[in-house]
C-alpha cells in the first residue's frame, strides 16, 4: 500500500459510506454531495449535503494502525462535543461516531454543518475596528465559559487526569516530538531539558476541561454578527491547567502574521484589536483567575507545544496523510515557535 492511499477516501467511498449513513440517519437518501472542507491540521473535515442533510464528516488522517499514539482521538471529539450539547459552550450537534475503517479508510464521526463565519486571519481584514474588539471580545468570553464549566455536571469528569498537567503534557509532547523529528533543532532540545525542570508547583492546582486549540479559525460565529455558534476541532480536550490553555490561545499575540497568522508587531490600536495585557485582565475579570507569576512559562510550554504539533503535522504530510495543503509550511515553523519559546523560557527568569 503506498503512502497516499492511507489518507481516508471519501469521495471514493462515497457511495459506500452514503449507503451506511442512511442506515444510521435520515434524510441521507438521493443525491449526496461530498466536499473537502479547507483548514484540520490533525482531523480532516467533508462537508456531506443531502436533500435534507446538511452535515460535516471529521475523521481520522489514516487508519489507527499508522498514527501514533494517542493522537487523532475522533471518539474524543466526539464525546466531549455531546456532553457540551446545551452548555454555556456553543458546539455542533453530534449524530453518529464511525470507528469501521471499512467505510472510508478511517475511523470518522459525523455532525451537523455551522453555517457561520470562520475567519482564518488573526487580524480580521475587512471588518471595521469596533467589528473586530466586538469579537475578541466574544471568543475571550468563549474561552472564559468553557473553563468555568463543571465537569462533574457535564460527566466528564473521566475525561483526563487531575493534578500535574504541564509534567504530564511535557512528557507527551517531548514523546511525540522524538517519535517525528527529522533533525536537531537545539532551541526544542534546550527546551525540553528545560521545561520539566522549571514546572510550576501548585497547592491547589485548578481543573478545567481544556480545549487545547483554542483559536479564531476553531470558532464559527453568526454572519455578521460576533456571537459564537460553535467552538470547532476539539482532538486535543481534556480536564487540564484553565491558565495552560488560555496562554496557548494569547500566544499568537506573539507570533509573527507571516508564520502562523499571528498579531505578532502587528498595530492592534489602529485594528481595533486588545492588546495582551488588555485581554488577559478581561479573561481574568470573566473567571476569577490569575494569570500570576507563570505566565512565561506557560507562553514557553505552549509554543514547545505547537512546535511538538507541527512536527508531527510535517510528519504526515510527509507520508502522504497530509490534512492541510500548507502543511509543510507550517512544519517548516517549528524552529521558529522553538526559538520563540525558549525566548520566553528566558524571561521566566528560572535556572535553566
Amino acid at each position: 500500500m503506498n503512502a497516499a492511499s492511507l489518507f481516508p477516501d471519501v469521495d471514493g467511498n462515497a457511495a459506500r459510506l452514503q449507503a451506511w449513513l442512511q442506515d444510521q440517519l435520515e434524510g441521507f437518501g438521493g443525491v449526496m454531495e461530498v466536499e473537502r472542507l479547507h483548514g484540520g491540521r490533525s482531523n480532516p473535515g467533508w462537508r456531506l449535503r443531502s436533500a435534507h442533510r446538511d452535515c460535516v464528516l471529521r475523521a481520522r488522517p489514516g487508519p489507527r494502525a499508522n498514527l501514533l499514539p494517542s493522537a487523532h482521538a475522533i471518539e474524543r471529539e466526539f464525546r466531549v462535543q455531546r456532553a457540551l450539547a446545551g452548555s454555556a459552550v456553543p458546539v455542533a450537534a453530534m449524530h453518529v461516531l464511525c470507528e469501521d475503517e471499512a467505510i472510508i479508510g478511517a475511523g470518522f464521526y459525523v455532525m451537523d454543518f455551522i453555517d457561520g463565519d470562520i475567519f482564518r486571519e488573526q487580524s480580521l481584514p475587512g471588518l471595521e475596528p469596533a467589528q473586530r474588539a466586538a469579537r475578541y471580545d466574544a471568543m475571550n468570553a468563549g474561552i472564559a465559559a468553557l473553563h468555568m464549566l463543571d465537569v462533574d455536571a457535564l460527566g466528564l469528569r473521566d475525561y483526563g487526569r487531575s493534578g500535574q498537567y504541564f509534567a504530564r503534557q511535557i512528557d507527551r509532547w517531548t514523546r511525540q516530538y522524538a517519535a517525528c523529528r527529522d533533525g536537531e533543532i537545539a532551541d526544542m532540545d534546550k527546551l525540553i531539558a528545560w521545561l520539566p525542570k522549571n514546572v510550576p508547583h501548585e497547592v491547589d492546582e485548578p481543573v478545567a476541561l481544556v480545549h487545547g486549540d483554542f483559536r479564531l479559525d476553531n470558532m464559527a460565529s453568526a454572519h455578521g454578527d460576533p456571537r459564537l455558534l460553535a467552538v470547532l476541532a476539539w482532538c486535543l480536550s481534556t480536564l487540564g491547567h484553565p491558565l495552560a490553555d488560555f496562554a496557548y490561545h494569547v500566544m499568537s499575540w506573539h507570533i509573527s502574521p507571516a508564520a502562523l497568522s499571528g498579531l505578532g508587531g502587528v498595530d492592534l490600536d489602529a485594528l481595533g484589536i486588545p492588546n495582551e495585557h488588555a485581554y488577559v485582565q478581561a479573561y481574568e475579570r470573566r473567571t476569577g483567575l490569575s494569570v500570576g507569576e507563570h505566565w512565561n512559562f506557560s507562553l514557553a510550554y505552549n509554543l514547545f507545544r505547537l512546535a511538538a504539533i507541527l512536527q508531527g503535522v510535517g510528519a504526515r504530510a510527509r507520508a502522504g496523510m497530509a490534512t492541510d495543503p500548507d502543511a509543510l509550511h507550517f512544519a517548516a515553523q517549528v524552529p521558529y515557535l522553538a526559538a520563540l519559546g525558549w525566548g520566553f523560557a528566558q524571561r521566566a527568569g528560572m535556572p535553566a
